[in-house]
């Protein structure tokens, strides 16, 4: 082979080289534009230095609580180094959406058995929405690290059947009930 034929195959694999470069930048610039320059996820700001005292974390509004539509939001503080309710429980085979606020440091969490997996940061709201098709206890630990007592910090969600899940007048239920 001469120095030409090496050359020409150079440029022939620079040109394919470039051409996929090209694809992934142009491909990147679609979807950003696609999404606003924004990823998909919930940015919903709050105050974390008010956040006991008004708004939707305030103490009397933490845990589970059916909505009209019968699907059911779950409310969390995650504190140092504690979730608050420790335990929350949530009908089998609805749609959960849980929304997590922090008045003080970035907290991780996930649900085992599930794909729930998100980071609670100061100032924001974080929110996963989910299914569980199964009843069952599901461990939730705090998976980022966030000071000395990190290794206690941990949550259930206690998912009951449709028979066990009696929530109050108010739409309200708690882990207090019989097995």
């Amino acid at each position: 082979m001469n120095e030409q034929e090496i050359l020409k195959t150079e440029l022939r694999w620079s040109a394919i080289v470039a051409g996929a470069i090209g694809v992934i930048v142009v491909v990147i610039v679609i979807s950003s534009a696609a999404m606003v320059l924004h990823p998909p996820s919930n940015i919903e700001p709050i105050d974390p230095t008010s956040l006991h005292r008004e708004g939707e974390f305030v103490e009397a509004n933490l845990g589970s609580i059916e909505n009209p539509d019968g699907s059911i939001t779950v409310r969390i503080v995650a504190t140092q180094f504690a979730f608050l309710p420790r335990c929350v429980p949530v009908p089998v085979n609805r749609r959960v959406v849980f929304r997590f606020a922090t008045p003080d440091v970035i907290h991780g969490l996930l649900i085992s058995g599930t794909n729930v997996n998100t980071m609670v940061v100061p100032g924001y709201v974080s929110q996963v929405n989910t299914v569980f098709p199964e009843p069952g206890d599901r461990f939730v630990p705090c998976h980022e690290y966030c000071g000395i007592g990190h290794g206690g910090m941990w949550s259930i969600v206690r998912v009951v059947s449709e028979e066990e899940w009696q929530p109050d007048s108010n739409g309200r239920m708690t882990c207090e009930f019989p097995h």
